[in-house]
């Protein structure tokens, strides 16, 4: 027997109405506030992310299905959405469009790592992206979109932490200052990180190792170096997030793990789904589009993965109600029964109601414990007798109530 590759999951009908409901749930919410779909190829060449993602990320040196294809050419399969969504606004002149340009796209992604609760090789994102605004109000309601799509879905207690990391400018003064830090502390780096220290030291700040996380309790805070106007933005996001009625608390040490953000990052944690808590992870990223050869356009944008949003649903004992039941399963008892069974489905359907009937050749106890299997809600009899009177015995599977329901009447009564 082949197996699913290690990392990857199949997803069997008893889940999928589980994946559509959050996939539904994301497209109605980012409709509401006025995104549209974009879809971008599963594999993008691989400069999109060295350029967009940053060189000196985990994902690019470590996590990244990257190779040659036949032509030579190095390919990788798209480990995060934004960056293929940026060179998509750049390469279609999307920049010449009304803006700011709102995308949401819900995409397989692939990164290459141990796979864990919630976290697998191919996994999927329902994602935002806002280009063209450089302005508070947009940072605050990209967040507000965010939050309402985990509040749609039925997430509940979960934490909205903020923080900015300045712009290019502000960031060089305090990564001055935190390199200074680290140096005094590099023994007791872990590998990466003295490694990271040279290259990109913020990235630090995003490190697991326990002993690096001790280390960078006590270091400079980059929200304390930000400049005037890096504050001032800020401060208008706090604002108006408050004036919205949404809760956050300040998260210092908040940077995100890829190299394009800038000024505003968000992420909304929650504690049902282990040491990965994060849900929904985002901010502003101003200079991604001029990175990959575009005009200077401001953006922002956060992805959700759609695996830890079922994750946290059902360790929190939510449930989906699945849309797809079978409303009315036929048990015909005979071959002329078969054909009337065949009809008043067609008709049914026909009229929006999902209707099944025996495709087996099974005798009515089989039928009505295969009608048990699949939770269908009536099971509709159909013998000799109940063919020429013109009625279906109907049972109720839920209260074992039975009752005799004319074929031309059967569309109200299941409805």
């Amino acid at each position: 027997m082949i197996n699913v590759p290690k990392g990857t999951k199949d997803i069997l009908p008893k889940d999928s109405y589980k994946w559509q409901f959050i996939e539904n749930t994301a497209r109605q919410t980012a409709k509401l506030f006025g995104a549209q779909e974009i879809r971008t190829p599963t594999f993008e060449h691989t400069e999109v992310f060295l350029r967009g993602v940053g060189e000196t990320t985990d994902i690019v040196n470590k996590e990244m299905y990257t190779f040659l294809d036949k032509g030579g050419r190095s390919i990788t399969l798209k480990p995060e959405g934004t960056a293929g969504v940026a060179r998509a606004f750049v390469e279609n002149g999307l920049n010449n469009s009304a803006l700011p340009a709102k995308f949401y796209y819900i995409t397989s992604c692939f990164r290459y790592e141990r796979p864990q609760a919630g976290r697998l090789r191919e996994f999927h994102q329902f994602g935002v992206e806002f280009l063209g605004s450089k302005e508070a109000d947009i940072d605050a309601e990209t967040i507000l979109l965010a939050k309402t799509f985990l509040e749609k879905v039925g997430i509940e207690n979960i934490t909205l932490y903020l923080n900015s990391i300045g712009c290019i400018t502000c960031r060089a003064e305090y990564s001055k200052a935190l390199t200074s830090y680290l140096n005094e502390n590099y023994d007791k780096l872990c590998p990466l990180c003295q490694d990271r220290l040279a290259k990109n030291p913020l990235r630090i700040l995003d490190c697991k190792n326990d002993d690096c996380k001790d280390i960078t309790k006590n270091a400079p805070k980059i929200i304390d170096y930000i400049c005037d106007d890096c504050s001032n933005h800020f401060e208008k996001v706090k604002k108006l997030l408050t004036v919205a009625g949404v809760e956050f608390k300040i998260n210092p040490n908040i940077v995100r793990g890829l190299d394009y953000y800038t000024r505003t990052v968000f992420e909304f944690v929650s504690e049902n789904i282990g040491a990965q808590g994060t849900v929904c992870g985002g901010g502003r990223y101003d200079g991604l589009i001029s990175d990959l050869g575009g005009t200077d356009t401001p953006g922002i944008g956060f992805a959700v993965g759609i695996e830890r949003i079922l994750m946290l649903l059902e360790n929190t004992g939510k449930t989906i109600e699945n849309p797809n039941t079978v409303q009315v399963y036929f048990a015909p008892m005979g071959e002329k029964e078969n054909e009337k069974a065949f009809e008043l489905c067609t008709s049914l359907r026909a009229n929006g109601v999902i209707a099944d009937f025996d495709h087996m050749g099974r005798g009515i106890k089989a039928q009505f414990k295969y009608a048990d299997k699949i939770g269908a809600k009536y099971v509709a009899v159909i013998g000799s007798n109940e063919l020429d009177n013109g009625v279906v015995k109907v049972k109720n599977m839920t209260d074992g109530s039975e009752t005799e329901v004319e074929f031309d009447k059967l569309k109200e009564f299941i409805k």
